[in-house]
């Protein structure tokens, strides 16, 4: 029991990463406040984790709204009283080189992504300064780190994400709160399997490829990033702060050769 007696938030914990870190934190004494734009999913995490014996309650929210961010940690505030932990797991994909995105796709994935952080960390960053503790968990990407091909609105937003996770951590450092960022290579989650369906004409063969990128000769899975989610909102990662943590496989060290 880990987080034991910790109250966590999860943005777009109806599906994919978010939604294994949910059922995980839950299985580890969280009281999970799950939030998605889809009320179906969410509420599906939510069933899953009581039917499992844990504690949960969904919020729908669209992490891009300061109203729809305000009034879920209002909400969740006055659930629970406090909120101990942050993961910032909401966002999306984008394709393209930066010459074939158009302006509105663009923006759309900057919204999402980077304002996706910006809204739920400003909303409950006032309480886990005022109880001067807690962890934040961004979701940035092992392609803030690598040069990937057709990839560069999403890269644009990652490569923000761990940048702003370092500026956070100084600022919030005396507070007594941890801010924190996951890098993950290519995951097998529902969202990647439907894009490889729709987008190759041999998705298996799509999949041997992206395989070949990692020393694992693997993907990875939404529980692999989940478990190392789990040791960043933790006490085990008390002395980790501002830090990028992979889970790729072996994108960024492996092979160059």
């Amino acid at each position: 029991m880990r987080l034991s007696n910790k109250i966590v938030l999860i943005t777009g914990s109806g599906s994919g990463i978010g939604k294994s870190t949910a059922l995980l934190f839950a299985k580890e004494g969280a009281s999970v406040i799950v939030n998605d734009l889809q009320a179906d999913r969410g509420e599906e995490t939510v069933q899953e984790i009581r039917q499992a014996g844990g504690e949960a309650i969904f919020l729908q929210a669209d992490v891009t709204k300061p109203e729809d961010v305000e009034k879920l940690v209002r909400e969740a505030l006055a659930h629970y009283g406090r909120i101990d932990v942050l993961f910032n797991n909401a966002g999306i994909s984008g394709v393209g080189m930066l010459h074939e995105v158009e302006p509105e796709a663009w923006d759309k994935v900057m919204n999402v992504n980077i304002r996706g952080v910006y809204l739920p960390s400003k909303y409950v960053l006032p309480h886990m300064m005022e109880q001067r503790s807690g962890s934040i968990i961004n979701m940035s990407s092992c392609i803030a780190e690598i040069g990937l091909a057709r990839r560069a609105s999403y890269a644009a937003t990652k490569g923000a994400i761990l940048s702003l996770t370092k500026s956070m951590q100084v600022d919030y450092a005396p507070y007594g709160i941890r801010v924190n960022a996951l890098l993950p290579g290519t995951i097998l989650t529902p969202f990647v399997e439907n894009y490889l369906r729709t987008s190759y004409d041999d998705p298996e063969a799509a999949i041997a490829s992206l395989k070949t990128r990692q020393l694992s000769g693997d993907l990875g899975r939404p529980d692999d990033v989940a478990q190392a989610a789990l040791f960043l909102a933790s006490d085990d990662a008390k002395f980790m702060m501002g830090s990028p943590l992979y889970i790729d496989g072996g994108v960024v060290f492996g092979k160059n050769a």
